[in-house]
């Protein structure tokens, strides 16, 4: 078995004296880093309600209405010629007695349906690309934060696994009370959906290979944001809102890459991503 080092070579950085092998693009685990609330799918957690699909894995808060996180595996082994299904609807996979969030739940409210799996991150087969477009993966989002400034960031993810890497992510709300398309709102819809303050993400990145969790060291690549769900969210670049795992694991109270040896995850986590991009 190759092992690869899980280093990330930024684009236009070469050393033709030592070719870097990249091995083939497979599907990961999408808790294959941890489970960052140590969620379960016991209905007496209901804010803390685990679901795992082929797709993504997500903790869903019942009392909020939306994911606590949603974490996924990105290769492009995910990435093939399937169009956006836009079947917005809502998730019945979950507990029969829980409010059902649906696909107009956020009508007129001047927030979007904002994906926190990409639909774009899983365009292989028609059945994933649906899976996007469940409500249990949707945030209320401000139009110019989930169109620009977000949608940049998951298009460099795209970008980054295009190159041979592979990316465990992890994103979500955080907080009460966004601005939107109509000013400020804590909650919409008749579901009551919670409408946060801030939208953040997390991500590992790794070269193609077998073995993620034993393959990461302290010079493994990760990018932490934390931006605000509001309508200046797209005054600035998405690295300009980069900060440290720690940063985002201090507001949430989440445990981010669990599964790696201590020793890594207090170096990877500490850093702020500064690569030019």
């Amino acid at each position: 078995m190759l092992l690869l080092s899980s280093c990330y070579i930024h684009e236009g950085q070469e050393d033709a004296s030592k070719p870097i092998p990249i091995g083939p693009s497979v599907k990961g685990d999408h808790l294959a880093m941890g489970n960052p609330s140590s969620a379960t799918n016991s209905i007496a957690s209901a804010d803390n309600y685990l679901m795992v699909k082929d797709q993504y894995a997500l903790s869903y808060n019942n009392a909020k209405r939306t994911a606590n996180w949603v974490s996924w595996h990105l290769s492009t082994a995910w990435i093939g010629p399937i169009d956006r299904q836009d079947d917005f609807r809502a998730d019945l996979s979950l507990p029969s007695s829980w409010i059902m969030v649906n696909e107009r739940s956020y009508s007129g409210s001047g927030f979007d349906r904002g994906h926190i799996c990409p639909s774009a991150d899983r365009t292989l087969s028609i059945s994933d690309n649906s899976a996007t477009f469940l409500m249990t993966n949707m945030m209320p989002q401000a139009p110019e934060n989930n169109q620009k400034t977000w949608a940049d960031f998951e298009n460099y993810c795209r970008y980054v696994a295009s190159k041979g890497n592979e990316l465990y992510i992890i994103a979500g709300p955080n907080g009460v009370g966004g601005s939107g398309r109509y000013g400020y709102k804590e909650k919409v819809g008749n579901e009551e959906v919670v409408v946060p303050k801030y939208t953040w993400k997390v991500a590992i990145i790794l070269m193609n290979g077998e073995n993620d969790v034993v393959r990461a060291d302290a010079k493994t690549r990760t990018i932490a944001i934390w931006m605000p769900n509001d309508q200046t969210a797209s005054s600035k670049s998405w690295y300009n809102y980069r900060v440290s795992v720690d940063d985002v694991e201090s507001k949430t109270g989440f445990d981010f890459f669990s599964n790696l040896p201590d020793d890594v995850e207090k170096v990877i986590e500490a850093k702020v991503d500064n690569l030019p991009i």
